[in-house]
């Protein structure tokens, strides 16, 4: 990753005790991630991390906001993000075997020779572990939805739409490849 040193924490020279670190979020950050679908993001990570001997508690607060859109209508959506996440980290002389058979997600393990932790995946994770199942437009003051009208009603034909017309449409060009698939085997038989 391009930026990895800005997310990498020095441990080793800490001493015992908290210590704050704070990271803005923005879209370039992404871009070793790949594609998202979300885009402006625009988020804060406060990361408190407490060293003691041989582990450190971490623990992340995300607050922002990025922008989407609505799964059910396709306007543009600004979400705010927040949420808290919390890790234990511990020093092992075999981590690789530890993380194989640790079956707690917020439990890691580095090697207790390691002097720096990168924090830029959890930084990822934790961004998108923010964002709410469904990006749906809010309602408004009598409770009516702000989703795009005329979406609404394009969705409402298709739903009301007879079920045996929607599967007919569904399969109406195949018909084209099994008269053609019939037709070869036909003449592989009659060459034999």
């Amino acid at each position: 990753m391009g930026q990895n040193r800005t997310f990498e924490i020095p441990f080793v020279g800490l001493t015992a005790g908290e210590h704050a670190f704070e990271y803005h979020i923005e879209d370039k950050f992404f871009v070793d991630f790949g594609p998202q679908e979300f885009d402006h993001c625009d988020t804060k990570i406060k990361l408190k991390l407490d060293k003691h001997q041989g582990f450190m508690q971490l623990h992340f607060d995300v607050d922002g906001k990025v922008d989407t859109q609505c799964d059910r209508c396709g306007n543009p959506l600004t979400i705010q993000l927040w949420d808290e996440f919390k890790l234990i980290i511990k020093l092992v002389d075999e981590p690789d075997t530890m993380n194989s058979q640790e079956e707690d997600p917020d439990i890691y393990y580095i090697d207790r020779n390691e002097s720096h932790i990168s924090v830029a995946a959890w930084i990822y994770e934790f961004i998108t572990l923010s964002f709410p199942l469904q990006h749906i437009c809010k309602e408004n003051e009598k409770g009516e939805s702000t989703c795009n009208q005329k979406a609404l009603a394009e969705l409402q034909k298709l739903m009301s739409a007879p079920l045996e017309n929607r599967n007919e449409n569904l399969w109406k060009g195949l018909d084209k490849f099994k008269e053609g698939l019939s037709s070869a085997s036909d003449e592989s038989d009659e060459s034999k």
